[in-house]
C-alpha cells in the first residue's frame, strides 16, 4: 500500500525538502501517497519521496548515485536521504521520439560496460538486504552468472510463489528445469554489468531535453541482457530503436532474442509474488519458452 505524507510536524514534504535542498519551499504539490513535487524559492522543483522503511531508500540513493557515476543515461540527481525520505531532481517529461530512443539504446550500453565487481554486487553504500520496487531483493555476490541468476534470483521467487499458492509443484518443477539448465541457456560468458535492474517502462521518462532518464533502480551486477528482457516485458516505446542503438555501441551474443524468457523469469516471478496468479502463468510461459531452445 502506498504510504500517506504525515500531516505536519519536521516529517512533511516542505520540511524535508528545505533541509535536503537548503532551500526555502514555496509550495508542495502531491503527487501520490508516497511522492510529492516542492517547489523551491530558487526556481527549481524537486521531488520528495517516502520509501516503505529507509533501508529502502538508502538502496534508491546508492543505486541513483552509482549509475549516474556510469555518466550515461542520465538520471535525477539525489539531493539527500534522510531515514525513508528522499529527495531527487524532478524529470520534465517530453514524448518518445526515434532519436531519443537511439541515443537511450547507446547510453545503456554504456552505462552496462560500466561494469560491477561481481554478479549481485550492490552499488557502494547500498544495502545487500535491497529491494526491487516492493520486493525484497538480495545483493549476494558470485562470480558464475548462470548460477547465481538461479540461486539468487528465481529461486527465492519461485519458493514465494509457491508458499503463497501461486504456483503448484509441477508448474515449480518447470522453472527448477531451467535453472538446472542455465548454464546451457545463458549463452556466452560475459562480465558483470551495471544494470539498472527494475528497467520496465514505467522507470523509462522521456525528458523534454531530448533525452531518456531513468528512475527507480534496483542497481546491481548483473548480466546485461536482464535489463534489455525487462524494456522488452512491459513494452517500452519504440524499443526497437532503442536495441538498434544499443548494438551500434555493444553487440549483443548470438541468440540474445531466443534468450529473452530466461531473463524475463526473474521480474515475471517478482510480480508473481506481488500480484498473483496472472503473472505465475506468464513466469511459466517464459520458462517452457527458455526449455524449448
Amino acid at each position: 500500500m502506498p504510504l500517506s505524507f504525515p500531516a505536519s510536524g519536521d516529517e512533511t514534504p516542505a520540511a524535508v525538502a528545505a533541509r535536503l535542498t537548503g532551500r526555502a519551499v514555496t509550495g508542495v504539490r502531491p503527487l501520490s501517497g508516497s511522492l510529492a513535487e516542492a517547489a523551491l524559492d530558487d526556481g527549481r522543483t524537486v521531488v520528495v519521496k517516502r520509501a516503505e522503511e529507509a533501508e529502502a531508500a538508502r538502496a534508491e540513493a546508492a543505486g541513483l548515485r552509482w549509475l549516474a557515476e556510469a555518466g550515461t543515461p542520465p538520471v535525477p540527481r539525489v539531493h539527500g536521504r534522510e531515514g525513508a525520505w528522499l529527495v531527487l531532481d524532478r524529470v520534465t517529461e517530453g514524448r518518445p521520439d526515434r532519436d531519443a530512443a537511439l541515443r537511450f539504446g547507446r547510453e545503456l550500453a554504456g552505462l552496462h560496460a560500466a561494469g560491477a565487481p561481481a554478479f549481485g554486487a550492490p552499488p557502494p553504500g547500498g544495502p545487500v538486504e535491497a529491494f526491487i520496487g516492493l520486493a525484497p531483493m538480495r545483493n549476494v555476490t558470485g562470480d558464475d552468472w548462470p548460477a547465481w541468476y538461479a540461486e539468487h534470483r528465481v529461486l527465492p521467487y519461485l519458493r514465494r510463489a509457491v508458499d503463497a499458492g501461486t504456483m503448484d509443484a509441477d508448474e515449480a518443477a518447470v522453472v527448477e528445469r531451467v535453472c538446472a539448465r542455465l548454464p546451457e541457456l545463458a549463452g556466452p560468458a560475459e562480465p558483470p554489468a551495471r544494470l539498472h535492474g527494475d528497467l520496465w517502462s514505467g522507470n523509462v521518462l522521456w525528458g523534454a531535453d531530448g533525452r531518456v532518464h531513468v528512475i527507480d533502480p534496483a542497481a546491481h551486477g548483473g548480466h546485461r541482457e536482464t535489463d534489455l528482457a525487462m524494456l522488452a516485458l512491459f513494452g517500452c516505446p519504440l524499443l526497437d530503436a532503442v536495441l538498434e542503438g544499443y548494438q551500434e555501441v555493444a553487440p549483443l551474443a548470438e541468440g540474445w532474442r531466443e534468450r529473452v524468457g530466461v531473463h524475463q523469469l526473474f521480474p515475471l516471478l517478482v510480480h508473481a509474488v506481488l500480484f498473483g496468479r496472472g503473472y505465475a502463468g506468464q513466469a511459466l510461459a517464459a520458462a517452457r519458452s527458455a526449455l524449448a531452445l
